[in-house]
Order: structure tokens, then sequence, then C-alpha cells
């Protein structure tokens, strides 16, 4: 599909091989700069800056370091403890609430200090003064981002700025600046070492080609705490909201965790692998609510190029509908019902090989961190499933109607009964 938004030419596919041929290929290696990313200092990190030079040199040192199965392995100490936080928090709150828990406030808590925990090395105390500030600067920031912008398609908009969009960003970084630079130069004084290497330690033992300046420094460690919180504290309540309303998914996937954790206390890592079944409940969540359902980083033409048969000019913004794909009749049988089992009848793979189902996009673009959120994910849900038995609460109906911000979150954040 083909149309025009303001000045923008856009194309939208719902077709695999396109998608295929649109992610892998090299004249689609940029995505269009909105006003919002532009002015949060994302032009500098990952997920916008132009293809080119800096661009591989920052995508090597994301796989090389900060990704590397190496790193990821090294954080799961971190990973684990706050997960066991959560779950002690969890438990007390629903205590003392008769078994009521809005799973959101405290998947996203977890989330915000499990990634301040990879990239700065450091965790704040609920309720602290940093936490606030931080989480308040991330939801600004998803708000700004995941904002429709006029400005972006009309330009003569830009300069009148009518949605306040500039003036919020001018407000907002600064804050986050000086956020992240006293982290830095904190590191620069201290060994920050003993536990482990964080993101800002990787970085500043970089030397040659690789090394960044402070300004491309803060753009890329802010990119990865404003793209790693809110995700997988999302993904996880789809997960847990699909398992409340299929209770004997609930039960054959807590039948798998107890039979491959055996008589350990406590679910590792390294089990993950042998429990296919939670495998196959999280691609089934990814299918029936993928994260961007328009695949939210879209991918701008950088030359004239002939897509599907069809002549696309250059600066053209692509993207993919993902959720046409995974809710294709043609694709996948009976796609409006949950059912992890049709995952143990074939091997489709998220990462990007199979676009099917690429919740994390594909070819170049793909989503650096995909590996750790996905780690992240399997752990909370295998962690909560085996301490708890989440159930419906008759005052609380599981709403699964979707809002589509940056990413497809629930409406109505998911209350249960925990037992």
């Amino acid at each position: 599909m083909a149309f025009s938004l303001g000045n923008t030419r856009m194309i939208i596919t719902s077709k695999p091989e396109v998608a295929r041929e649109l992610l892998n290929s090299s004249e689609f290696a940029d995505r269009p700069l909105k006003q919002s990313a532009q002015q949060l200092l994302f032009g500098r990190a990952i997920g916008f800056a132009p293809y080119g030079d800096y661009w591989r040199n920052l995508r090597r040192i994301a796989s090389n370091y900060l990704f590397s199965p190496r790193q990821i392995a090294a954080h799961e100490p971190s990973r684990q403890a706050e997960t066991s936080r959560m779950i002690e928090a969890m438990s007390t709150f629903a205590a003392d609430n008769h078994g009521l828990v809005r799973v959101r406030d405290f998947l996203q808590r977890a989330s915000l200090n499990n990634i301040m925990q990879t990239v700065f090395g450091r965790r704040f105390e609920d309720g602290s003064e940093n936490a606030a500030q931080l989480s308040e600067m991330v939801r600004e920031g998803f708000e700004l981002l995941g904002a429709f912008n006029w400005a972006d398609h009309l330009p003569a908009l830009k300069a009148v700025d009518p949605q306040n969009i500039l003036q919020r960003c001018a407000v907002l970084v600064p804050r986050v600046t000086s956020f992240v630079q006293n982290i830095i130069d904190e590191h620069r004084q201290l060994d920050n070492k003993a536990a482990g290497p964080d993101f800002v330690d990787v970085l500043l033992s970089l030397d040659g080609e690789d090394k960044l300046n402070d300004s491309d420094m803060i753009a890329v460690l802010w990119e990865m705490i404003f793209r790693g919180t809110d995700t997988v504290a999302l993904l996880t309540e789809w997960i847990l909201a699909e398992l409340v309303l299929h209770p004997e998914i609930q039960s054959k996937l807590r039948e798998e965790i107890a039979s491959v954790v055996g008589g350990k206390s406590e679910v590792a890592e390294s089990d993950l692998h042998k429990m296919v079944y939670l495998q196959a409940v999280v691609k089934e969540t990814l299918r029936m609510h993928p994260p961007g359902p328009l695949l939210s980083w879209a991918r701008l033409a950088i030359h004239d190029v002939t897509l599907a048969g069809h002549h696309v000019p250059a600066g053209t913004t692509a993207m993919v509908n993902m959720w046409s794909i995974t809710h294709d009749s043609s694709i996948w049988t009976e796609p409006e019902k949950f059912s992890p089992e049709r995952f143990l009848e074939q091997d489709v793979d998220v990462k990007g090989t199979d676009l099917r189902l690429a919740p994390f996009g594909a070819g170049r673009r793909v989503c650096p961190g995909r590996a750790l959120g996905l780690a992240t994910v399997l752990l909370w849900t295998a962690r909560l499933v085996h301490k708890f038995e989440f159930q419906v609460d008759p005052a609380h109906p599981v709403d699964l109607t979707e809002v589509l911000k940056l990413s497809s979150e629930m409406a109505a954040p998911l209350v249960v009964k925990v037992r």
C-alpha cells in the first residue's frame, strides 16, 4: 500500500516475502529521523544514526561488546537478584491487598533497575529521588518519541511547534545529558569492575576507531536505557495476561518448569533452553501482540529502488505491518487463537530470519538488544510462573485491547490475583 502523509511518501507491506526484501536491502539502510528523535539525541545512537561509518562502528561495538553472549551471561547474577526482588515485592504487596496485584507496576520497576544495572552498574532504591527522576525522564521520552507529530510531515510547522514537542524536548535533553554525564564521570574516577563491567565500563575501555566521545556515549547509553526499559515489562505483561486467560496453558507451563528445575529453589538461565514450551509461549505472545506492530522503527529509501516490482523513490518511508502478517490466516492456522503448540510443531526463529514473525526487525537494522531482551523475558516468565499461580479477578477482567504508543501495550493494565 502506498500513500502520502503530508509531504511524506509512505509504503506499507503485509507480505513476508516483500518484508524480507525491504528489511534486508541496502537501499533501505536508513531510518527516517523524527523531529523528536533528533532532539532527543537519537541521531547519534544505534537506532537512528544514518547508515555509514559511524553507524557501522556503533553496530560493531554493540555486537562485539555490549550485547555479546559473554556480556549477557556476565550479568545473569544481577538479573537474578532483580527478579528475586520483584517476586518478593509482588508477594508482599499481594499479602497486604487480598492477593491483588497490578503487575505492570512491578514489571516496570524491575525493568528499569535491570537495565540500569546492565548499563550503569547500579540500581536505585525504590522510591528514591534518583529512581523517580530517571523513571520520569524515560516516561517523558517515550511520550515524545511515540507521539504523532504533524511537523514531521508538514515542514512549515516545525518552526511553529504546534504540539509543543520541541519545547518539551528542550527541557528534557539537558536533564538527560547531566544525568548520564555524571555517571560517566563517576566511572572514570572509580573502579566499577569488581562485579563485572557494565556498558559504561565497556565504552570507556574502547580505543582507536572504536572510541566514542562523551556526547556520543551519552546518546548511546540513553538509548539503551530508553529502549530497554518498557519493552521487556510490556511483553511480560502480555504473556501473563494470556496465561491468566488460558489456565490450562499456565498449568502446562508450570509443570514443564518444575520438571526442569527439579529440586532446585530457583530457575537458572542455563535451564531456559530446556523449556521448549516456555519458548513456545513467548513466541506465541510475540505473534499475538507484536511489540512494534508496524515495526515502529521505519526504514527510509536512500536511493530510487524497485521493490516487489514497484518503483520506490528515494526518501520514501517504508514500514512492515507485522501485526497483519502475524494475524494472516493464509500464514497461520486459526491466527486469533492463542496456541503455543503451533511452535512445537514448526520451528520459527523470532530473531529476524523468518519474516512470518520478526518482532525485533531484520537485516542491518535488527534490534541489537534482542538476545538480552529475550533472556530477561524468559527468565522472568519462568520464575514468576514457578512462584505464583495467576488468576482472573472478577472485579478486574482481563482486557486485551491494545493501544499503540512507542510499543503496543495493554490499554488497561493487568490486575490479577496471585496465589
